[in-house]
């Protein structure tokens, strides 16, 4: 994951001026993430919130939201663009959190970057910080196998929606919504699901 930050870190103005505010983001998928995380009672976490737009987004809603990054520039442009959120640097990898603390999870394109073979480990860590009654967004791009592609930031890796509903479910995740938006020529084929706490699949 250093390489990962390191990658984003060397593109962090672009990228901020590219992707970094509400406008940039379909209104469907903030609809879809709203949908699902406005009526969380409770803390919410944005984890790999980049420069902290979707974050306010949520704040916006009414929602205790708090962005969490790798990149440090990411989180200083986060505080300098939205002074009144919370945003602070960390990795989603080993949360300095309590167990069943938090009521959700926004991972929108977040985990793109995590090995298959490293998703269990990073999903259990999300249950492990979750309330039972918690809810995970997950964005992240579609395919018809679980394979890397060349990023224009750093290696990523698509997955078909039903494998990666399933490597939910194994982690403790049970899938309420999905959403799928196809190729335009603009962008990959991607996909959103919304899962909640559930029994861990053995």
């Amino acid at each position: 994951m250093e390489q990962v930050r390191q990658a984003y870190g060397s593109v962090a103005q672009l990228y901020i001026e590219l992707f970094g505010t509400r406008q940039q983001v379909h209104a469907d998928d903030l609809a879809f993430i709203g949908r699902h995380l406005a009526s969380r009672a409770g803390a919410v976490l944005d984890l790999g919130c980049g420069p902290g737009h979707i974050t306010d987004y949520l704040r916006s809603l009414g929602v205790d939201a708090t962005g969490i990054d790798m990149v440090p520039e990411f989180i200083a442009h986060a505080k300098a663009a939205h002074p009144h959120g919370r945003y602070q640097l960390g990795s989603m990898n080993s949360l300095d959190i309590k167990n069943g603390s938090i009521a959700g999870i926004l991972a929108w394109f977040s985990l793109i970057h995590v090995p298959p073979q490293d998703l269990d480990g990073v999903l259990a860590e999300f249950r492990r910080v979750m309330t039972p009654v918690g809810t995970l967004v997950v964005g992240f791009f579609d395919g018809d196998e679980v394979a890397a592609f060349d990023h224009k930031v750093v290696k990523a890796y698509r997955w078909p929606v039903d494998e990666f509903s399933e490597r939910l479910a194994r982690a403790g995740f049970k899938e309420v919504e999905r959403q799928h938006r196809p190729s335009d020529g603009t962008h990959r084929p991607y996909a959103a699901i919304a899962a909640g706490r559930g029994r861990t699949v053995s």
